[in-house]
């Protein structure tokens, strides 16, 4: 998936160290921690999706992955991040604004901007509805793990 991030989780080895650390080199700004690994991984999810939330807000071309390598971790965005991620991606590449986006949905800006908001439970009908608005479509696939 193209929302797959590797990321890095090392044990916090300063004095003191508590648990893990957690970066991801593709992310800018993307680190967290955890008292255990589960904890860890679980909190850089959070973690991703937040910082990729930040390269919208601040309207910057999202990060690409690096190849994954052996000793990280690989995160991938959940499928309804995803489909938002690639109308962001999307509207940047053509130009469209939030206004634009609003007026061939025939909706307001203020719900078009949701549809872009990773923190805002959106309905999956509704930015699919947007991807095609903008000439995309979203395709889910799987693979082994």
């Amino acid at each position: 998936m193209k929302y797959s991030f590797p990321c890095n989780i090392r044990p916090d080895e300063e004095e003191g160290g508590w648990g893990f650390v957690v970066s991801f080199p593709d992310i800018y700004g993307a680190n967290t921690g955890g008292k255990t690994f589960k904890e860890s991984i679980i909190l850089a999810e959070d973690c991703m999706v937040v910082a990729l939330s930040a390269y919208i807000d601040l309207e910057r071309d999202l990060p690409t992955p690096s190849p994954f390598q052996e000793g990280q971790e690989l995160l991938t965005v959940q499928p309804l991040i995803a489909a938002q991620l690639d109308l962001y991606t999307a509207m940047r590449e053509q130009g469209i604004s939030r206004a634009n986006l609003a007026e061939r949905l025939g909706i307001s800006i203020e719900d078009a901007a949701r549809l872009l908001s990773l923190d805002y439970c959106t309905p999956i009908g509704e930015v699919l509805q947007a991807l095609r608005a903008v000439g995309c479509e979203t395709a889910v696939s799987e693979r082994a793990a």
